[in-house]
């Protein structure tokens, strides 16, 4: 993912995710097992960097 959908994505995860936390308090308590992993997820996506990294690849003996 680039900066721009890596951001979009993360911001609309913990938008989602704090909205189901928010929820849970007046519906079932379930909404929580739904909010909090998409709120960390949404974290995750929104702050890794070396997603975008490319590793070289180191060849040894073979063809080259």
């Amino acid at each position: 993912m680039n900066a721009m959908s890596r951001i979009i994505t993360g911001i609309a995860l913990i938008v989602l995710g704090a909205a189901l936390i928010i929820i849970s308090f007046w519906a079932h308590y379930i909404t929580l097992i739904y909010g909090i992993p998409l709120f960390i997820i949404g974290f995750f996506i929104m702050f890794n960097k070396k997603e975008d990294e490319i590793e070289k690849i180191k060849m040894k003996g073979g063809r080259r």
